[in-house]
């Protein structure tokens, strides 16, 4: 889909004439300047060997979709020194302009903007690499939608939006983070995955130790090694001085690295400068658009094919996909009907679990059983025995930065999936992303194959099971947060996910597009009202309208 290239080209780098140290072609799909998808063989870049991951027995074909992922998604950044930050990019003296923007567009007509980035010094960039984002929105009818950037690596870009409600329609464009900011963001993804950093404690009887643990550990010091047996995840910790291995209690995150960045790398990352600033019009900045006639309109929400983009819009604040017709489920009866005789097993993080809050909020019936789980943490589990429904949540596994889980409570995404039996009454929601923005991409793709190969598995012996994938989702950003979980790593994983499932038979809630369209604030934990629109998409996918 056109979603999963969401901004992609303006994640390249300005400087491209280069020499690269290695070379390796490979195949991979690209934006081109018009704005359509292009299989070409590409120039693939060798990468720092991460924990083994360059050893991995992968197939043919695994081999090739993770070269193409990554040399579609990661580049080399040329050493080009040091960048005054006089030099970098300036959203406050950076503009666009609306192409015809004097015309009256009709719904499903194409709107085209260009922007062009200026430095502190207001003079032009010559290059790309800006990470933007953008979208169209008429406040007074609560709606919404993204746009597509192209960067044409000149320092200007072209954003498409399709208009898809009448009314008059503005147009925003801000800057996530400038080209400078990107190239340390890539530094800090290759050279320090370890900038999030995890504990065990270990106890036997009166003694009891805590170590350092990761998905890769530096040095020589003794390991206790904790991958796992089926699906081969590592995960090691430091080994405690005097407790074995199998002592390990409790996993919790540890914290986070300080001082990564130099003086001269931190004025990239300035709250109310250069991080998600928005990019003024130099003209108009907004459109009229009018109303297609009865027979020109042919049902334009639902005949758009398999690669829409935008995948939905807001309008009245509901959700509106574009390719089917989303069901609303504001009454708590209407979830309970949905639902019975069925059982839900959500996994993943803490967006996800969002989902099972809502709903043991939301509908009375469903009545939460206390395990004793750690809060945040969990596992959970609700039951409506009246309507015979039981709703579960569980955290996936290791790298995971909650507060206290206990160590046998850590279960991989894909043992669970491969527990489960399935069938017409077995409900399945997976969201994995956010824990693994700190880390090379191919930890998270290792982590994708694995739970793909468990929904696979799934679908071939029950057919009828529903798998629902909640994606990524953009979220507020400081200088701290930004150099852990930007949205331009978040970008990353959002695109991963949705080439390596797609022709999979899952279903995806949109949570990318439905934050990136929103008026509310970008938030890790969207508010309630996004929340509610995504748990109705994914409410329709298990009950269908009836056609």
């Amino acid at each position: 889909a056109t979603t999963d290239f969401f901004g992609l080209v303006g994640n390249f780098c300005c400087l491209c004439l280069l020499q690269y140290l290695d070379h390796e072609t490979v195949s991979a799909t690209f934006i081109d300047s018009s704005g359509q998808f292009v299989s070409s063989q590409v120039t693939g870049i060798s990468r720092n060997p991460y924990c083994g991951y360059d050893q991995q027995t992968l197939s043919s074909q695994e081999r090739m979709e993770e070269d193409s992922l990554l040399a579609a998604l990661h580049q080399q950044v040329p050493d080009v020194g040091p960048v005054p930050f006089v030099k970098s990019t300036d959203p406050s003296s950076s503009y666009f302009v609306i192409l015809n923007s004097a015309a009256f567009f009709k719904v499903g007509s194409q709107l085209e903007v260009l922007v062009h980035v200026q430095d502190f010094q207001r003079k032009p960039k010559k290059c790309g690499g800006d990470y933007l984002q953008a979208r169209i929105h008429s406040p007074k009818l609560q709606a919404g939608a993204v746009g597509r950037v192209v960067d044409y690596q000149n320092g200007f870009y072209k954003v498409f939006f399709t208009l898809l409600w009448p009314g008059k329609v503005k147009v925003s464009v801000s800057l996530v983070h400038p080209s400078e900011g990107i190239r340390v963001l890539q530094r800090l993804q290759e050279d320090k995955p370890d900038r999030v950093y995890f504990k065990s404690l270990f106890r036997s009887g009166r003694i009891s130790e805590t170590t350092e643990c990761n998905v890769c550990l530096p040095g020589n010091l003794p390991l206790c090694n904790f991958t796992d047996l089926y699906t081969g995840e590592p995960w090691f910790c430091f080994k405690p001085k005097k407790l074995p291995c199998s002592s390990r209690i409790t996993h919790f995150k540890g914290g986070y690295l300080k001082g990564l960045l130099t003086a001269a790398e931190s004025a990239f990352f300035q709250s109310g400068v250069n991080i998600k600033m928005p990019i003024n019009s130099s003209g108009p900045d907004w459109v009229t658009v009018i109303p297609r006639r009865i027979k020109e309109t042919n049902n334009l929400e639902l005949s758009q094919g398999s690669g829409t983009f935008p995948s939905g819009y807001y309008y009245k604040d509901q959700w509106r996909p574009r390719k089917f017709k989303m069901r609303q489920f504001n009454d708590p009866d209407n979830i309970t009907e949905c639902l019975q005789r069925k059982v839900v097993h959500l996994f993943g993080d803490s967006t996800i679990r969002q989902w099972f809050e809502y709903l043991t909020t939301f509908v009375p019936d469903l009545v939460e059983f206390n395990l004793g789980s750690p809060k945040n943490v969990g596992p959970f589990l609700a039951v409506d025995q009246k309507h015979n429904i039981l709703l579960k949540y569980r955290c996936h596994g290791p790298p995971i930065r909650f507060t206290t889980v206990f160590s046998n409570e850590l279960h991989y995404v894909a043992n669970e999936l491969n527990g489960i039996v399935g069938g017409k009454n077995t409900v399945v929601a997976i969201a994995v992303w956010s824990h693994f923005s700190t880390f090379p991409l191919e930890v998270y793709i290792r982590r994708l194959r694995n739970i793909r190969r468990a929904v696979v598995r799934l679908l071939d012996r029950s057919p009828k099971t529903v798998v629902v994938i909640r994606t990524a989702n953009a979220q507020e950003l400081g200088p701290e947060v930004s150099l852990f979980n930007s949205d331009w790593y978040n970008f990353q994983l959002d695109t991963i996910l949705r080439r390596m499932f797609s022709g999979v038979g899952v279903y995806l809630v949109d949570a990318w597009e439905m934050t990136l369209a929103h008026y509310l604030p970008h938030k890790l934990h969207p508010d309630e009202v996004i929340v509610k629109n995504q748990l109705d998409m994914f409410l329709s996918f298990v009950c269908p309208l009836e056609t």
